[in-house]
């Protein structure tokens, strides 16, 4: 089995900010498959459905980013799937806006649902995409970036690395976490 979660916030006021890129692709990940959300176990909206006769499971935490990992560990750990099965979307100040980067591993470099993840999966050895979201400006301040909305000359950036995400997990079904890396990551 498969776990693909995309890191965000729940509610309409967090829809379309930095912070929910993840939501953000795998909303588009399940639309291209033809599979809607509904409410799973363990504080989660899920999606499924089939690949190559393994199951694949798409959800979104709805506990909000800082506790992330609570309800992934939680399935994880339910669902007896290892950690190199499950694939984290999440956006990343560090990045040019737009900008994928494919890891198998790593630590939480800052972000709080990482490390929230790293605690409740009791590693740092899982696949991730980081997407770029780029850096506030000099006088703002970091929560308040990744809260806000993309500004409409970031907006076709924002959609083409959706795509491109979206496209890395597939592939990251197809032919693994190294294929992924060697075409998206720059």
């Amino acid at each position: 089995m498969k776990l693909i979660v995309g890191l965000g916030n729940p509610g309409k006021e967090y829809e379309e900010t930095r912070h929910n890129i993840g939501f953000k692709v795998v909303d588009f990940f399940a639309a291209h498959k033809g599979v809607a959300f509904g409410k799973g176990r363990e504080q989660v909206l899920n999606a499924e459905f089939n690949h190559d006769g393994e199951k694949v499971l798409i959800i979104k935490p709805q506990t909000y980013m800082n506790l992330s990992g609570q309800a992934v560990g939680s399935l994880a750990r339910w669902h007896k799937i290892e950690p190199a099965d499950i694939i984290i979307i999440y956006d990343d100040l560090d990045l040019p806006l737009g900008q994928l980067r494919i890891r198998a591993r790593g630590s939480a470099g800052g972000h709080n649902g990482m490390k929230s993840l790293i605690a409740h999966l009791n590693t740092e050895d899982f696949p991730r995409i980081r997407v770029g979201v780029g850096r506030p400006p000099v006088d703002a301040q970091t929560v308040d970036y990744v809260l806000s909305k993309f500004l409409p000359a970031e907006r076709e950036a924002i959609q083409q690395a959706v795509l491109q995400a979206a496209e890395a997990i597939q592939l990251w079904l197809d032919e693994g976490l190294t294929a992924a890396m060697n075409h998206y990551s720059k």
